[in-house]
């Protein structure tokens, strides 16, 4: 039976709500529970390779030596990833190209080109890694919870047909624990949806740097083809 309406408490409509609504409470509440691990994983995870990137690029910049950096990122690679194996798998390519003497400048600027392509695209995979959860939470959370509400009220009407005179005491809970359920669809899904946009914006802007940083290496690597060839066997 319904608690009457000097009696209700959120505990106690939850308690009393029929087994489809309290299996849809369950679902979106361990969806939003999820979404909050999500939440705090990649926004670490996005801080540190943030962090690692602004470090990477001052001592990428402030060092003419491209061997002895490649040396000290071999040793520290987080297996996270991040912007120090994109400079690996373009300094790797070109030693391996720049070795063979038959190979012009273009063709080993290709070759790089193509490495670092490669190992961006690695990494764009791990920026996006959990993404798609928060966009499928923020999206369907809403009519997971519309459904247990539709489902609840459909049920208080249903009870009105064995009463002989409906009262707002007899209609109230039933509509009440019903609603619960679209809250609950609502607290899961806005964390998530403002969670996705702005993980998806520091993503891309990640993305773009990383894009960036590829082209000052060429760059760098344009010029020492002109100069001391690059031996990767002396780093190892």
């Amino acid at each position: 039976m319904h608690a009457t309406l000097e009696h209700m408490t959120i505990w106690g409509l939850i308690s009393d709500a029929s087994l489809l609504v309290k299996a849809v409470m369950l679902i979106l509440l361990l969806a939003s529970l999820l979404s909050w691990y999500l939440i705090i994983l990649r926004g670490s995870v996005l801080k540190r390779r943030e962090r690692q990137l602004n470090g990477f690029m001052q001592r990428f910049r402030g060092t003419p030596d491209l061997v002895a950096l490649y040396r000290e990122t071999a040793k520290n690679t987080d297996s996270e990833g991040g912007v120090e194996p994109i400079f690996q798998a373009g300094l790797q390519e070109f030693n391996h190209l720049n070795q063979h003497s038959g190979n012009g400048a273009d063709v080993v600027l290709e070759g790089v080109e193509r490495a670092l392509y490669v190992a961006i695209s690695e990494q764009e995979v791990r920026l996006e890694k959990g993404l798609q959860f928060l966009a499928t939470v923020g999206s369907v959370s809403p009519y997971i919870g519309l459904f247990g509400t539709v489902w609840g009220i459909m049920n208080s009407f249903l009870g009105l047909s064995q009463v002989q005179q409906a009262t707002l005491s007899t209609v109230a809970p039933g509509i009440a624990e019903a609603l619960i359920a679209t809250a609950i669809g609502l607290f899961a899904a806005i964390p998530a949806v403002i969670a996705y946009n702005r993980f998806s914006s520091r993503s891309q802007t990640l993305l773009t740097r990383y894009y960036a940083f590829g082209n000052e290496l060429q760059v760098r690597l344009h010029r020492k083809l002109h100069g001391a060839p690059i031996n990767l066997a002396a780093a190892a």
